[in-house]
């Protein structure tokens, strides 16, 4: 055979701009048994066929590749990984090491970058030890693969290490940090990193932007998430559809439900996730009859529902107490959407049954289910037959779910309360024992509180604030007039065996309270107040909040763990049923 044999073949294939062109290149190959006589011409079949995209034919020649190149294991790993096949890539990772080879600084991002889609730190942590032995730790894309890695993977700080070690920076590098920090909830080092990124003259990208509007959405920060609003517009991402999207998701988390419904409307081509963004968005302000309508309109537009929607409009019939119409949206999601309900559909329908005061309807319904019905979902049945006095229903209910493995703090928390009010006190220590067990730690209640663009936090009973004295002396005062216009304390949410004016002391000081009275003592009269709480609002908070909106005349909004609470006039928005 000529010489020139080799680089004709070679070129012939890399000319093939089309499959069907390739596949004849390819037959006429084999035809020719040239793959037995140049064994270079299977290796350039194989990258031919990974530059088309078609990875199955690749992968099936690459495996009768006598010995890949280190270039060849690089393109297929590239390929692979950029094709959603990660585990293939970090299979053919572990041949070339097999084989041999040495990884190279064009190996390294795509492998790690495998291990993040897949949240695999364990094998993150491996490649970065091999990172580090092959010397290539150090080389841009791959220092800023394992800071993305290590972000998507949840080991912030380890990301955070990587980070600070980097000699340069670019827009990947900051937007790994602050997408890491935002989806592991750590909200406020998201908006801190964001404005670092911002004094190194480093320009926001799409990702970046969602980011910081989730992280201010998570906050309650409505003039934070305003001023990332007017980036996008700034920035020209407003037009795009997740951003406008994100910034919808923000104001409606924010408690500016009109705003949200501004920025909604403003949407040319809205896709399901913005639909259900909006149906989610009125269903926890309590508009179930808005969150219909929405949903009504989005399939009268063409666009059909997912999973998402429904748990989105299921909750907002849950929290309106739409039995009726909860059971309906229900039943048409396998009957005329072709959408299997999953755990959470269940779950939101024990809730809107529970709620309703159905109980034994929803016992029935959980027993009917055809997965085994998760803790949670006992749970929520157990709250409702709190809420509704039936205390036989939840003792029963409660012995169940003391047998499952659990470990959520919310269930060991009701579990003793419900224990408590059948003063079966030998359960309650029981309960407190399996918590030290199986170190479940109470979560503590946090409220939050914007102003004056800085975020401010308060805990139960909380007197590290600069301001606590000049707090605690004015929610005393406030009391007094509270109980003058006939507010009693609901001592029933703090079923613990101590006297009632124990229970009363430990509700005054809950953490909602106190950052009310800071927004009264500081926000011009008539400004809203907008809370953020971690946690579902206690019934004796929640009574005490209407009075004390009355009091002052002021809108307070608080946001908690289920929904939004709007109260005015000594009246909530979520009238009592929440």
């Amino acid at each position: 055979m000529r010489p020139e044999t080799i680089p004709t073949v070679s070129s012939l294939l890399k000319s093939c701009a089309r499959p069907s062109h390739l596949k004849q290149a390819h037959a006429r190959i084999l035809t020719l048994g040239l793959h037995r006589r140049i064994p270079t011409i299977l290796s350039a079949a194989t990258l031919a066929y990974l530059s088309l995209g078609l990875l199955d034919s690749a992968l099936l020649l690459f495996h009768s590749v006598r010995s890949p190149s280190p270039f060849l294991f690089n393109m297929a790993i590239r390929a692979c990984a950029a094709g959603g096949r990660f585990h293939v890539a970090l299979s053919l990772y572990s041949t070339l090491l097999s084989s041999g080879l040495r990884p190279d600084k064009f190996t390294f991002p795509f492998a790690l970058r495998s291990c993040a889609a897949l949240s695999d730190l364990r094998l993150g942590k491996l490649l970065h030890q091999h990172s580090l032995c092959f010397r290539c730790s150090s080389d841009l894309f791959v220092a800023a693969a394992l800071v993305d890695m290590y972000s998507k993977c949840g080991d912030v700080f380890c990301a955070r290490q990587m980070f600070d070690k980097m000699a340069s920076r670019d827009l990947v590098c900051w937007t790994s940090m602050i997408s890491g920090y935002a989806h592991n909830g750590l909200t406020v080092e998201t908006l801190e990193f964001f404005r670092l990124m911002q004094l190194s003259s480093v320009k926001p990208n799409r990702v970046s932007l969602l980011s910081a509007l989730l992280a201010c959405g998570r906050l309650g920060s409505l003039r934070g998430g305003g001023c990332f609003h007017c980036l996008g517009i700034k920035t020209r991402f407003e037009h795009d559809v997740l951003v406008a999207t994100a910034v919808v998701d923000m104001y409606a988390k924010c408690g500016s439900l009109e705003l949200a419904r501004l920025m909604f409307d403003r949407i040319d081509s809205k896709d399901v996730v913005c639909w259900s963004t909006m149906v989610a968005g009125f269903g926890y302000h309590g508009q179930a009859g808005e969150a219909i309508s929405t949903f009504d309109n989005m399939v009268d537009d063409g666009v059909m529902p997912n999973a998402a929607t429904f748990t989105s409009l299921l909750s907002a019939c849950s929290h309106s107490g739409l039995s009726e119409e909860g059971r309906r949206y229900f039943d048409s999601m396998n009957l005329k959407y072709g959408i299997e309900p999953k755990m959470n559909h269940y779950a939101c329908m024990v809730d809107i049954l529970g709620r309703a005061g159905k109980l034994q309807e929803a016992e029935e319904f959980i027993k009917q289910m055809p997965m085994e019905p998760e803790a949670s979902i006992w749970v929520s049945l157990l709250g409702a037959c709190r809420i509704h006095g039936d205390l036989d229903l939840g003792e029963k209910i409660a012995d169940k779910i003391m047998n499952t493995d659990h470990n959520h703090a919310g269930y060991f928390v009701l579990l003793s309360n419900v224990y408590a009010a059948k003063s079966r006190w030998t359960d309650v220590a029981r309960v407190r024992k399996l918590m030290v067990g199986r170190r479940v730690n109470k979560d503590q209640g946090i409220s939050l509180i914007e102003f004056n663009n800085q975020v401010h936090k308060f805990g139960v009973d909380d007197k590290s604030h600069p301001h606590s004295r000049e707090i605690y002396t004015y929610l005393d005062q406030l009391s007094v007039r509270m109980k003058q216009l006939g507010y009693v304390p609901l001592v029933d949410f703090t079923l613990h065996d101590v006297d009632d004016e124990s229970k009363e002391i430990a509700l005054s000081y809950h953490s909602e309270r106190l950052a009310i009275v800071f927004g009264l003592i500081n926000m011009i009269p008539g400004t809203a107040i907008r809370v953020t709480k971690n946690l579902r609002v206690c019934g004796d908070c929640h009574n005490a909040i209407k009075f004390i909106s009355k009091i002052e005349s002021r809108v307070i909004i608080v946001r908690d763990a289920n929904r939004f609470h709007h109260f005015e006039g000594g009246i909530c928005s979520c009238h009592d049923h929440w």
